[in-house]
């Protein structure tokens, strides 16, 4: 009976404006579909072994060793949820369909990503000093201007390595960097043509007008979508983590949506919210399956995405806080050591320092839920100013 009150509610939106009983009514179907979904999908991810096997990297963490065989792509769960319920009960040509097609785009990716590092073949990519070599030596002349011609190309393909996992298959970080590049300029395009003039701006907490970017708020769009899809990723490293600090997150955004008056963007991000439960419920230690780049790719493009459409560039700072935390700390990591040779901390992201520091992943899972969300009702209260 629930469900189906849940259900005639969500069709009522289309008869309609909506309200916040129809924005809360799409969190409860959300956390339905994707209940009742959870189950399937465990099998399924079972039954086809769509498992990861462990981490080199993780290896001096004893608590994550029965990680390698829980399986990946949990965060399907979300994706499909997400899409088939805005498709069928909140799409919308003006503010929905772009976000639901950047999350799916960066989903396929993530999708691609998992898939290759379970079932791919080894991949293997010329190092930098062997194509100096090869300029000098390489007896057709025409291979030698063509390296050198791409040999930037190449520098940056070696240095995006630094940033990857320790894998010899999956999708290169560049290849990544690429379909992520295409997913931004997507999100960009839609916000800088289809939105109208004030999405070129940006909106300072406390002053009354913002800063009109003309047609720089295009690189800015893109760099965004990308840096966030990427911090959700990275912190999708212990049960429960991601999970719910997106929920955290999506929840705060799809109220801050419905107060500005977009209210099929705060249905969207209700409907977000409810899946994440159901994930969370089923991620929680010990994890039934992980998110997976399907999941964590899709849902960071999505957020950054949802929060740029309804012009909270800056609160989105605190929005995704300990996500960009995350992927700062790789970033600081990866920098100090190259430049300064040694490493800032003892392992990068920057949960797992606290872990060999010695947390439980416990604890430092709900520790970091606490810190992400008081920055993100501090987000919320920059955002009504």
């Amino acid at each position: 009976m629930l469900f189906c009150a849940i259900f005639t509610t969500m069709i009522s939106i289309l008869e309609g404006t909506a309200d916040l009983s129809y924005i809360i009514s799409f969190a409860l179907a959300g956390a339905i579909v994707a209940y009742v979904f959870a189950p399937f999908l465990i099998r399924f991810l079972y039954y086809f072994h769509i498992i990861k096997g462990p981490k080199t990297e993780l290896s001096r963490l004893g608590s994550h060793a029965y990680k390698s065989t829980t399986p990946v792509m949990g965060g399907l769960i979300v994706v499909i949820t997400v899409a088939l319920i805005t498709y069928f009960f909140n799409w919308n040509r003006s503010f929905t369909y772009v976000p639901i097609g950047v999350m799916i785009i960066s989903a396929a990716l993530g999708a691609i990503d998992d898939l290759m590092n379970i079932y791919g073949s080894e991949r293997r990519s010329r190092k930098l000093g062997h194509i100096m070599n090869l300029i000098r030596i390489h007896k057709d002349w025409t291979m030698r201007l063509w390296y050198a011609i791409t040999l930037p190309w190449s520098a940056f393909k070696r240095m995006s390595v630094w940033f990857g996992s320790r894998t010899s298959k999956g999708v290169f970080v560049h290849e990544k960097l690429i379909l992520q590049f295409i997913a931004g300029a997507v999100a960009a395009w839609w916000i800088f043509t289809k939105l109208g003039p004030a999405w070129h701006y940006i909106y300072i907490p406390f002053l009354t007008n913002g800063f009109d970017l003309g047609w720089i708020i295009i690189p800015v769009i893109i760099f965004i979508v990308m840096f966030t899809a990427n911090a959700v990723n990275i912190a999708d490293g212990m049960d429960g983590l991601a999970g719910g600090m997106a929920l955290t997150t999506f929840m705060a955004l799809s109220i801050l949506s419905w107060i500005n008056g977009f209210g099929e963007l705060a249905i969207l991000n209700a409907t977000v919210a409810g899946a994440l439960v159901a994930y969370t419920y089923f991620n929680i230690k010990p994890a039934r399956f992980m998110m997976g780049d399907v999941g964590s790719l899709g849902l960071g493009a999505l957020l950054a995405v949802n929060a740029l459409a309804i012009g909270e560039l800056i609160p989105l700072i605190f929005l995704g806080f300990m996500f960009y935390v995350e992927a700062l700390s790789v970033i600081i990591q990866v920098a100090s050591r190259y430049i300064l040779g040694r490493k800032v901390f003892k392992m990068a992201p920057i949960h797992h320092h606290f872990e060999l520091k010695g947390w439980t992943e416990e604890k430092t899972v709900m520790r970091f839920w606490v810190v992400h969300f008081i920055f993100v009702v501090f987000g919320f209260w920059l955002a009504l100013h």
